[in-house]
């Protein structure tokens, strides 16, 4: 079951897609973080929700917001799908310890060894104020995280 709106956000330290360790400690007091899980790259639903992320960075990425991107997928392996789509914000890897973060934030799929599609708005606090958690299949409403980020 996923981490719920009022909780404060578990801190992580992983590798991106250019090698450098990403914490989520790194953003507190500075900026309100969107961390989106997802389940593989190179697939069609994720590629599809990161190019429209990537086409709409600006409401993602800017002084205010920070755009984190998490799979279970290895650091090396999204290095070249970031190339592949022009994903310009960071692509973290939870490959190991297998889906730690994934499942302290409570969508890790134990059966699929992968994460669901999880998002959680992060405050400048480090406290959760908008989730959902959507099935492997079932591609996420960006409307939807604009309209949270706005309401904090």
């Amino acid at each position: 079951m996923a981490i719920e709106v009022g909780t404060k956000a578990p801190d992580f330290a992983l590798k991106d897609n250019h090698g450098a360790t990403v914490r989520l400690a790194d953003f507190r007091g500075e900026k309100a973080v969107v961390l989106l899980f997802y389940p593989f790259a190179f697939t069609g639903v994720c590629t599809g929700e990161l190019c429209e992320l990537r086409d709409q960075l600006p409401r993602f990425q800017n002084d205010d917001v920070q755009l984190l991107a998490v799979s279970n997928d290895s650091a090396p392996t999204l290095r070249v799908f970031g190339e592949q789509e022009g994903l310009e914000y960071p692509l973290l890897s939870d490959f190991w310890p297998h889906g730690e973060t994934s499942r302290a934030y409570g969508v890790f799929d134990e059966d699929k060894g992968c994460a669901v599609r999880g998002t959680f708005i992060i405050d400048k606090d480090g406290i959760v104020r908008w989730t959902v958690v959507n099935g492997l299949p079932d591609a996420r409403d960006l409307n939807e995280y604009i309209k949270a980020l706005d309401s904090i």
